[in-house]
């Protein structure tokens, strides 16, 4: 189901972006606490996620790419058209990797990770060119999960 509304850009940070309706985000089932989305601003596609914010509605984060599309600008008004983005996204955790996260028992501290953390950690490892670079940064892993436990 997909749902329409005009939202005033502004910015948090450096960052712009817009508050959601709650009549909107409160039919969309979160995971984690997080929304994934697929839309549009102004009639450009974007794929994001929606971001929880304590006692206020969900942010949708504007960015560079859709601005530039959409001549749009901090304190413009802009169109979204958004819908829960229910593709499974499934990660291969890298042999090498889930090896060692079961040696130190640490697979199920990996899958606590945010969704966008383990997939920004298994890129990152699957396009390294050595043996020898993988096997130190997957230690570099295990030692920051080791903590964290």
């Amino acid at each position: 189901m997909s749902f329409t509304f005009k939202a005033r850009i502004y910015k948090v940070g450096i960052n712009p972006c817009v508050k959601v309706p709650l009549s909107i985000t409160g039919k969309m089932q979160a995971a984690r606490g997080y929304i994934p989305v697929t839309g549009t601003m102004e009639d450009h596609f974007f794929r994001q996620t929606l971001v929880p914010v304590k006692d206020d509605n969900y942010r949708l984060f504007v960015n560079g790419p859709m601005l530039k599309a959409t001549s749009k600008k901090v304190g413009d008004a802009a169109k979204f058209t958004i819908e829960q983005d229910k593709a499974i996204k499934a990660l291969r955790i890298p042999e090498p990797l889930r090896a060692k996260l079961n040696e130190h028992r640490l697979l199920a501290a990996f899958k606590k990770l945010t969704p966008y953390r383990q997939k920004e950690i298994i890129r990152y490892l699957s396009n390294l060119k050595t043996v020898g670079a993988l096997n130190r940064n997957i230690g570099k892993v295990i030692n920051q999960l080791i903590r964290i436990e």
